[in-house]
């Protein structure tokens, strides 16, 4: 997902910057990826065993648990989903922040950067200010 919307890896993130705020995003991002990795391998693990056991059962060559065919095993495959769902809007939201950021960090960039110095106003020579002391009497 990092690597769809930003492309590179998440720790290639952390070491495009050395401080400041996107650095702390980058370290969040790679954060809640890890984190969405790892609930995903939690959740599809789950539902791997669930389906062995209904495949299992559907077979009819095993004996079915009385206690129920899934157990717990249903409820913790929807915690398990509801959790990806969320790690998933989390890592959405710190992605946007992320390229808001580095957007007006490299905005602001290109806004500072020094400009050519402008032309040198033309010069050009002016008749003395008219004054009274030098007006002529006019009648």
């Amino acid at each position: 997902m990092v690597h769809e919307k930003l492309g590179a890896s998440p720790q290639a993130l952390g070491h495009r910057h050395n401080d400041g705020l996107e650095l702390v995003l980058a370290d969040l991002l790679h954060t809640a990826a890890r984190h969405l990795d790892y609930v995903h391998e939690q959740f599809t693990g789950t539902a791997r065993r669930a389906a062995s056991t209904l495949t299992r059962a559907a077979s009819e060559n095993t004996s079915i648990n009385s206690l129920g065919v899934l157990q717990n095993s249903g409820t913790q495959i929807d915690i398990l989903a509801a959790r990806r769902a969320d790690a998933v809007d989390r890592l959405g939201e710190v992605i946007s922040a992320y390229q808001l950021v580095t957007a007006a960090k490299s905005h602001s960039r290109s806004a500072t950067r020094p400009r050519a110095a402008p032309a040198p106003e033309p010069t050009t020579t002016l008749p003395p200010p008219v004054t009274t002391a030098n007006r002529g009497h006019h009648r």
